[in-house]
Order: structure tokens, then C-alpha cells, then sequence
């Protein structure tokens, strides 16, 4: 019975093991950076087939401007804001309120990035940092601490520079403010 049984089970097993092929993926074909499971579309374009694992395709969106727009459809009035699109003017009491919190923002990451060159700077003591632990038998890893040093402080002065350059194009003063890190 036990033979008959074993028998019975591997036939049916060899009959499902038929069938999983026709849950496999379609052939997919590769068009450049595109991809595609129409054959007829891929021998036109003379696309590659793709050998291998399974390919996950996840559909993006559709940039605003290329949307179709339902002239028939009217628009409903509400009272909140509606996004605008680039071509239109921001009314110039909103745009000094975005300005404005522009330059609030800008002003506080200025003096996070002043308080980092601070420290940088403080750490890099002019090239010539305490030697730590190891540091005082290998030299060449004291260099190397050093150097890294000297790089941190020219990021952060970098850092200072390009926000001060933001806040004059928005009409800040970052003198006032830059003076305090030195």
C-alpha cells in the first residue's frame, strides 16, 4: 500500500512540476531604458530579450504639465489655495512671507554651521591638535588625524560661505551674523 502510495505521489508531483512554468513570468525584453513584454513591439524595435531573475517594474508618475486636462469638467470654488503652476505670479505679500521664512531658516542654519566651524576649528588648533592615546608612538596616524581635521574646518567654512552667499541673494545680512564664529 505504502508503494502504491509513493507512486500515486510522485506522478502527481510530476504533473504539478508541469503546470509551474505557466505560472512563470513573461519573456521581457529590454528597449534601451525601457522595458517590455509585448514580443511583436520588442522585434520592431529590435529590443533584447533579459535573461535571468524576475524584473519588478514599478509605473511612475506622470509629470503635471503632460496631463491631459478635462476642459468640460468645471472647476469647484473653494476657498483654500490651489497650487500653481510655474507660470503664474505669487502675490508679492506671500512671496516677502516665504522670503522671509526663507531667511529665518537660512539664519538658524548659519549659526549651527558657525557653532560646527567653531568646534572644527577648536579640534584643528591650528594644525597642531593634542596627540591622543596611540597617536605618540604612530605618528603617521596623528598626520592622518590631522589631516582629516584640516578638511572638517574647510567644510565648515564652506558651509559658512554658501549660506552667507544665500542670505545675500535673499537680502539678509550675514555680516552680522558671520562675525560671530570668528
Amino acid at each position: 500500500m505504502t508503494h502504491h502510495f509513493v507512486i500515486r505521489w510522485l506522478a502527481a508531483m510530476s504533473a504539478a512540476a508541469c503546470f509551474v512554468p505557466a505560472l512563470a513570468q513573461e519573456r521581457i525584453y529590454r528597449c534601451g531604458n525601457e522595458y517590455t513584454n509585448d514580443a511583436e513591439l520588442a522585434k520592431s524595435r529590435g529590443c533584447k530579450p533579459m535573461d535571468g531573475g524576475n524584473i519588478t517594474i514599478i509605473q511612475g508618475t506622470v509629470p503635471q504639465a503632460s496631463r491631459p486636462v478635462a476642459a468640460s469638467s468645471p472647476r469647484p470654488a473653494t476657498s483654500q489655495p490651489t497650487a500653481r503652476s510655474s507660470g503664474e505670479r505669487v502675490d508679492s505679500s506671500e512671496q516677502r512671507a516665504r522670503d522671509s521664512d526663507a531667511r529665518a531658516i537660512l539664519t538658524a542654519e548659519l549659526r549651527k554651521a558657525q557653532e560646527r566651524l567653531a568646534q572644527a576649528q577648536k579640534a584643528y588648533a591650528n594644525g597642531a591638535p593634542e596627540k591622543e592615546g596611540i597617536e605618540g608612538r604612530n605618528h603617521q596616524r596623528y598626520l592622518d588625524r590631522v589631516a582629516e581635521l584640516k578638511a572638517s574646518v574647510a567644510r565648515a567654512e564652506s558651509d559658512v560661505a554658501g549660506i552667507q552667499r544665500e542670505l545675500t541673494r535673499l537680502g539678509g545680512a550675514p555680516a552680522a551674523a558671520g562675525s560671530a564664529a570668528k
